[in-house]
């Protein structure tokens, strides 16, 4: 089954630079929302059809999803022409890229309906209050057709009955159909409307739910798109065993997965390819990307990007985890303590005001309050080693390269600059000096 997905305009009304299919649903691009559904209904062929800065949509593409150019953008029909190469499957689902809610349960029907009366074409159809703007459909005489309403007389304008703009086409109806059509309009286009009057067979599917085919034409309703696409998701994990305290305020991509019994708190975010386990507590007011959480982890208003966090973990509040970051089995990173591409081990604690940067920690270490590892000179990344049980001291500076040996303890306020053999006491700070009455004689001079 191929399915051919119309993402070439340009999209006025959304007063932007983007390609309208580019803009963003949650965390996924609008013409990725229709492709995921096409391919959840069993298409295994999808083309999409660009043409305003066509770069920009094929760039955020998947290296299976092939694409065509239509240069011009003279209609609908004319965008499936330049697809003409890909029309020799048995069905060819046509779907437009500003309908992201299309359910793949619909398309599946639309398919099985099509193929079952062995009909050229069925197409989606619905009664809006308001059809203004919509093609309508025309039945009489056995046959059916959609008439543009920019072509439409007065009579027909008042058929409530519009088409959505998906289509189930037999493949070698749409395939001949194609080149028949012409631009003899008021618009002077290829409308692909026009092959349903083409057909000797066609038929009609009343949608169930008008909000899978809302369409996009500016920002505010992308908003509301967007509302309805976070809606599904959150109740689908609620559904699935997960707390959601505030729906309205928890945003959560269409790919992240959560266990169950885990409660997300509001004003949080998760995007990406997130896996979070079961018993978690993330939030409030937490960011997760593309990032790996593990059972019973508790993740307090914190930021955390492609960052892998080990069971029992905790962070928060007011960590930052870059990525690289392993957090592992019952550690602890504390309030504004940020980690890069560093592994925080077992039982280990980091829990003030700490960068550690290009870092390896072992078990049951203690990273004081102030500590930095200075793993960049300005030109080169350099790494620090910290073995099982170390104690680091508070405001210590660690001056990669350099290893601290397991059970060594750093003074607070060192700069450590070599390595440091196990079981040892480092100190690397000047020698203190107090001057005894110095401030009283100043104090004096003064008044």
């Amino acid at each position: 089954m191929t399915g051919i997905v119309l993402a070439a305009g340009l999209g006025k009304r959304m007063r932007s630079n983007l390609p309208k299919a580019a803009h963003m649903i949650i965390d996924r691009p609008m013409v990725n929302w229709v492709i995921s559904s096409l391919k959840e209904a069993g298409v295994d062929r999808v083309v999409v059809v660009t043409g305003y800065r066509a770069e920009i949509i094929e760039s955020l593409l998947e290296s299976d999803i092939l694409t065509v150019r239509q240069n011009e953008q003279l209609g609908t029909g004319h965008a499936v022409m330049m697809a003409k190469d890909f029309l020799d499957d048995e069905d060819v689902v046509v779907v437009a890229g500003d309908e992201p809610l299309i359910k793949p349960s619909t398309l599946r029907e639309m398919v099985r309906r099509r193929r079952e009366a062995d009909l050229d074409v069925l197409f989606l159809t619905m009664f809006p209050p308001d059809p203004s703007g919509y093609g309508r459909v025309v039945k009489r005489d056995g046959k059916v057709e959609i008439v543009e309403e920019r072509d439409a007389s007065e009579e027909i304008r008042n058929i409530k009955e519009v088409n959505t703009g998906i289509y189930a086409f037999r493949g070698s109806f749409i395939s001949d159909s194609i080149g028949s059509l012409r631009s003899n309009n008021e618009q002077g286009e290829y409308y692909l409307t026009d092959t349903v009057g083409m057909a000797a067979r066609a038929d009609t599917m009343i949608i169930a739910d008008a909000e899978e085919v809302l369409g996009i034409n500016n920002r505010a309703q992308l908003a509301q798109v967007a509302r309805i696409a976070r809606k599904r998701i959150n109740n689908a994990l609620m559904e699935a065993g997960v707390t959601i305290v505030d729906p309205e305020t928890t945003y959560i991509g269409p790919n992240v997965k959560i266990g169950i019994d885990s409660v997300i708190e509001p004003m949080t975010f998760i995007y990406g390819q997130t896996t979070i386990g079961q018993n978690c507590l993330i939030g409030p007011m937490s960011r997760i990307q593309d990032s790996k959480i593990a059972d019973n982890v508790e993740i307090v208003r914190s930021e955390v990007l492609e960052a892998d966090v080990r069971e029992g973990a905790r962070v928060g509040p007011y960590s930052r985890l870059r990525p690289g970051a392993v957090i592992m089995e019952q550690a602890h990173v504390g309030n504004f303590v940020e980690l890069k591409k560093s592994i925080l081990g077992k039982r280990s604690k980091a829990n003030h005001l700490t960068y550690l940067g290009d870092t390896t920690i072992g078990e049951d270490a203690n990273i004081g309050a102030g500590t930095i590892t200075c793993n960049y000179d300005g030109k080169n990344k350099f790494k620090t080693s910290i073995g099982d049980r170390a104690f680091i001291g508070s405001n210590s500076s660690l001056v990669a390269p350099v290893e601290i040996g397991e059970g060594s303890v750093t003074a607070a306020g060192s700069v450590i600059t070599d390595d440091v053999p196990p079981y040892s006491l480092a100190l690397g700070r000047a020698r203190q000096i107090n001057k005894e009455g110095k401030y009283k004689k100043n104090r004096e001079e003064k008044d």
